[in-house]
């Protein structure tokens, strides 16, 4: 039991790890002895992050802005350049953004940013290091790609969030259409659509009546998405591709 949802030794690289969910995973990866490679933008933050996990396993930062094809491509290089030989185990697409805005006023670069980020991103940093996951997959053990979505790319959210609702979305079926078309070489490809969990995205929404609208009551912690994550990047998951896990407290559930 211990094998089957091991992912010692694994090399895992997790975009946007510097902060929120994204920090929750490297910390549970690397806790769970996975070479962690985490990016973010802001530098002084990211090395911070990385400093810290280096005191309790194995983490290399990379600075690199997703929000550009040109970022995109020098993050994958950069990547490929640390796993020459070894290839990458599992890919995380966390790094995200959201915008807010009533409808009428809603910028367009408001929908771009989120848009670019949040889904063009995911599909491109995927095929930029599709070599190195095809050399880390075997038939018996694949490697895996794990998009973070979001509840809200399934249910009507209160938020004027038009453009991250949209954009989730779009990464559940993103997940569908590389799982059906990656099968062949042994690559996985799942997601997870988290709830409410303490990030910079949930801190100004008021506590209580965000408490109220989620049946267990309480936000997610650092371990529900890690060993949510680390169940998709084991063994235990070899015959699961295309699926999206919701993570949410309940929330879905009672829409």
């Amino acid at each position: 039991m211990t094998d089957l949802f091991s992912v010692s030794g694994k090399t895992v690289f997790i975009s946007g790890g510097s902060r929120g969910i994204g920090a929750m995973l490297a910390e549970g990866f690397v806790n769970a002895g996975a070479k962690v490679i985490i990016s973010a933008r802001k530098a002084a933050e990211l090395h911070a992050r990385c400093a810290h996990l280096q005191t309790l396993g194995d983490c290399t930062a990379i600075e690199a802005d997703l929000s550009t094809q040109q970022g995109v491509e020098a993050l994958a290089a950069a990547i490929t350049s640390l796993t020459p030989r070894l290839g990458l185990d599992i890919l995380i697409n966390n790094a995200g953004a959201s915008w807010g805005a009533d409808i009428d006023s809603f910028p367009e670069s408001g929908w771009d940013k989120v848009m670019n980020l949040n889904v063009k991103s995911v599909f491109f940093l995927s095929q930029q290091l599709l070599p190195l996951l095809k050399n880390a997959a075997a038939e018996d053990r694949p490697a895996r790609i794990i998009n973070i979505a979001s509840v809200y790319g399934m249910v009507h959210s209160a938020l004027k969030t038009y453009s991250y609702g949209a954009s989730k979305a779009a990464v559940i079926q993103l997940t569908r259409q590389l799982a059906a078309d990656l099968a062949e070489a042994h690559i996985n490809v799942n997601a997870i659509a988290p709830g409410y969990f303490p990030s910079d995205m949930t801190a100004p929404l008021d506590d209580q009546s965000l408490l109220q609208s989620i049946p267990l009551q309480r936000m997610g912690s650092a371990d529900d998405i890690a060993g949510t994550a680390i169940f998709l990047a084991s063994a235990a998951s070899n015959y699961m591709t295309g699926s999206t896990l919701v993570l949410d407290g309940g929330i879905v559930a009672s829409r």
